[in-house]
């Protein structure tokens, strides 16, 4: 029977009130009788639950995607934010009525009664609930290393072989917003080359930072004032400008003096850049034989400390002598749960100061170190100093 054959009468509204005693003086003055649409469905629609800040993004005509390859858990995707996608159940069965009114939307007091007509579309009994999550972004670098960057004239036609990638390209495979793309592509010294994004090859990047430091030991620079034009025009016969403007970029602040713009070069950056350097060749490097090294592979008047290399070294305190090793955090995995299995597999007991640069990234807004401590691990106190091992037995 189809929509219209269903309508109800005016009279027919009023008798139904009467039967169940409802005086119609006590409702709004307008009755809205529900029918099924000819064209009903149950799989055409989804609902999901927006809060108001993404209410408001989609009011000023904003859009939120869905990202994720098949294998992927989807996300969406907001210009600044990440939220996993949950379905979530509802005893309440959700109508879909293109038309209808709220009862604010309807008039307080208006008398007789009117009656309105509405189809019913669809209906659901569950919807999307979001939840913002870190963006996954893992795999962006696995991309970029594909086809690094390490000068002009290494340059080849490769494309086929190793992709190059737009910020599309990258939007279209990374789980993660327009603005944490960039942060992170800003994070890892990544490079727009001719419109594709680039990560310099590390050899690369330090020759262009030893470029730098060597004009400004040369020059009788301070490291907190470097002026960019002159280091340009002194470095212009070595290296592309773009590629020095971006190394100063990685490594300094940019700021303005009397209308020059000049740099200011990061001790603690170009300090753990140069322990990269050193520690990527070495499996375990004997501790105290690394800081001299390191002391003196940096630029003179840089001070290098082991609080530089949080999330990039650990340093072994239990072996005679002491090492030093490469983890960076970045290798990790990206789930919390794999984290920590991968953390305590290699380490069965951790400070929360050895262990706080790896899982500082896995926690959530509002969300402290210790509070993930105390889920995923098990605290103990030896010789007054408290270690934490897994919660898990570990395979």
């Amino acid at each position: 029977m189809d929509g219209i054959a269903m309508s109800r009468s005016h009279e027919e509204v009023e008798a139904t009130l009467h039967t169940a005693k409802v005086k119609p003086e006590e409702l709004r003055g307008t009755v809205q009788c529900l029918t099924f649409s000819d064209r009903f469905t149950s799989g055409d629609f989804h609902l999901m639950e927006l809060d108001d800040t993404l209410c408001k993004q989609i009011e000023a005509g904003d859009s939120l995607v869905i990202r994720g390859d098949k294998t992927d858990h989807a996300v969406l995707c907001s210009q600044d934010k990440t939220y996993d996608l949950k379905i979530a159940d509802t005893s309440n069965l959700l109508l879909f009525i293109p038309g209808c009114k709220s009862a604010e939307q309807l008039p307080a007091d208006q008398q007789p009664l009117t009656v309105l007509h509405c189809e019913i579309a669809g209906f659901s009994n569950h919807y999307w609930e979001l939840r913002q999550c870190r963006p996954k972004l893992k795999k962006l670098k696995k991309l970029l290393k594909e086809n690094t960057y390490d000068g002009s004239e290494n340059e080849r036609d490769n494309s086929q072989d190793s992709p190059l990638y737009t910020k599309d390209d990258l939007l279209d495979q990374i789980q993660a917003s327009n603005e944490e793309l960039m942060d992170n592509l800003k994070l890892i010294h990544a490079c727009n080359i001719k419109g594709f994004w680039r990560l310099l090859d590390f050899d690369y990047e330090m020759k262009l930072l030893t470029h730098i430091t060597q004009l400004v030991d040369s020059e009788s620079w301070s490291f907190s004032r470097v002026p960019l034009n002159v280091c340009l025009q002194e470095l212009r016969p070595l290296e592309p400008e773009e590629m020095i403007k971006h190394c100063l970029n990685c490594y300094g602040q940019s700021f303005d003096d009397d209308g020059e713009e000049c740099f200011a070069l990061d001790e603690d950056k170009i300090c753990r850049a140069t322990a990269l350097m050193l520690l990527q060749n070495a499996v375990k490097f004997n501790l105290a034989e690394f800081q001299d090294v390191w002391q003196q592979s940096v630029p003179e008047g840089m001070i290098t400390r082991l609080d530089q290399l949080k999330g990039l070294a650990l340093v072994d305190r239990a072996s005679r002598p002491e090492t030093i090793f490469l983890l960076k955090a970045e290798d990790l995995p990206e789930d919390t749960q794999e984290r920590f299995n991968s953390l305590f597999g290699m380490r069965e007991r951790w400070t929360e100061a050895d262990i706080a640069p790896y899982i500082q990234e896995l926690c959530g807004e509002k969300q402290t170190i210790g509070a993930l401590l105390t889920k995923y691990a098990r605290s103990s106190l030896q010789n007054g100093v408290k270690f934490f091992n897994s919660r898990r037995p570990l395979s």
